[in-house]
């Protein structure tokens, strides 16, 4: 998401000091029940664990993620690509039932919420308890917000902490932020949330500031540099990893250098970022610590792709992120649903074109496009072997995810 999530909070600055070569330790110290350290940074940040089978690579049926997904309907299938937003404060009962009617895998907690851990806690159970069963258990919901700190923080109240905004953030060294991003994962862990749609790994230029609309304008950046933000963006991401809590990079492949928002314009243009910028370091950064999401931006790029927004372009999913970067896990959108730089796409569209460039998870704020947008994809696959089987890796992505979650078991 960018900036409609926005509003002012209170926050304390705290400074201390940590090396960047001490990330790998910190990483490391994200164990899973046992696994060795090594093995645990990977298994945290979506890649395998004994039994899961790692996104993008081939599968078998004796993996959890694999029978599960051979145990699916097609609409179940198809379910898990989506993403559907649920009003933290006052949840719509309607649009809730439209994601269980249309086998919606993945949740994002919008709007802004006051109610603290434990009420939030609640609302996360009553739509768990929803989820889709395969084979009589349960395929578990990856629920997510937008948990950045200053003005984007959605869950707020008892039991959560007002997080400061980026910029605050990133003057305290990366072992702090690292503890913090820690204590705030463990919130939302608390209140049964397992994605977080953060850090920004966004360069802004000193030199641009607050005219970049969706980034600089709300202090969402860690700093001016990719030297500046890449420590900061992976110690945030290694304390959600320490507390088991999947983390995203966001806005792939960068929106600090633009001014326009998203969110609420349309014929936003970079062009300026090329495959070789420095401000994809960040990025490169997290993916090689072992991201597990990475979000894809609305903008177009023009010196990556000048005839697609990055959210619909393979040369940006596939080309950059996939085969120069090696991203293996869930490439998810930016908001598909009400953000004005789409709006002219028609919905199902939105969701097929997103697909077929490489994309796995589509986010929408508006559940009501779901149904329009499932058609849409079933339409295509049956229509398009090889946007079948794109779809189908696509959600197996999604499974493995959830698999290192603790979201499906098996035997």
């Amino acid at each position: 998401m960018t900036s409609q999530q926005a509003r002012s909070h209170a926050a304390r600055t705290k400074r201390a000091h940590w090396s960047a070569p001490v990330l790998a330790l910190a990483l490391a110290a994200a164990s899973l029940q046992g696994a060795s350290a090594a093995h645990a940074v990977h298994a945290v940040h979506g890649a395998p664990a004994a039994g899961a089978s790692a996104p993008g690579t081939p599968h078998t049926a004796t993996t959890c993620a694999e029978r599960v997904y051979r145990a699916m309907s097609d609409p179940q299938r198809v379910g898990q690509l989506f993403m559907g937003a649920v009003n933290a404060s006052t949840p719509d009962q309607r649009r809730i039932q439209i994601l269980r009617d249309y086998h919606v895998g993945s949740v994002f907690l919008a709007g802004r919420s006051t109610a603290g851990v434990n009420r939030t806690k609640s609302l996360v159970d009553g739509l768990q308890a929803k989820a889709d069963s395969v084979s009589g258990r349960r395929v578990g919901l990856l629920v997510s917000t937008d948990q950045e700190g200053g003005q984007v923080q959605v869950l707020s109240g008892p039991g959560f902490s007002a997080m400061p905004s980026a910029v605050q953030q990133g003057a305290w060294s990366p072992a702090e932020l690292r503890g913090q991003a820690a204590k705030w994962a463990g919130q939302l862990k608390s209140a049964g949330l397992n994605l977080n749609l953060a850090p920004v790994a966004d360069v802004v230029p000193a030199s641009l500031g607050r005219a970049n609309g969706p980034i600089g304008r709300y202090d969402r950046e860690y700093g001016h540099t990719a030297a500046a933000v890449a420590p900061h963006s992976d110690a945030f991401a290694a304390g959600f990893a320490q507390a088991r809590v999947l983390a995203t990079l966001k806005h792939f492949p960068g929106l600090g250098a633009v001014r326009g928002n998203t969110d609420t314009t349309a014929g936003v243009v970079d062009s300026v970022t090329t495959t070789r910028s420095s401000s994809l370091g960040p990025f490169s950064s997290g993916i090689k610590a072992g991201a597990p999401f990475v979000m894809i931006s609305l903008a177009t790029y023009t010196k990556i792709d000048a005839r697609r927004q990055a959210v619909f372009s393979p040369t940006v999913i596939q080309q950059l992120l996939r085969k120069s970067m090696g991203f293996k896990g869930v490439v998810i959108s930016d908001d598909l649903g009400k953000a004005v730089a789409v709006k002219a796409v028609p919905p199902g569209d939105r969701a097929v074109n997103f697909l077929a460039a490489g994309g796995d998870l589509a986010l929408t704020v508006e559940p009501d496009l779901i149904p329009a947008m499932t058609k849409a994809v079933e339409t295509r696959m049956a229509q398009s072997p090889a946007f079948r089987s794109q779809v189908e890796q696509s959600v197996r992505r999604v499974l493995a995810a959830k698999r290192q979650a603790g979201l499906i078991t098996c035997g």
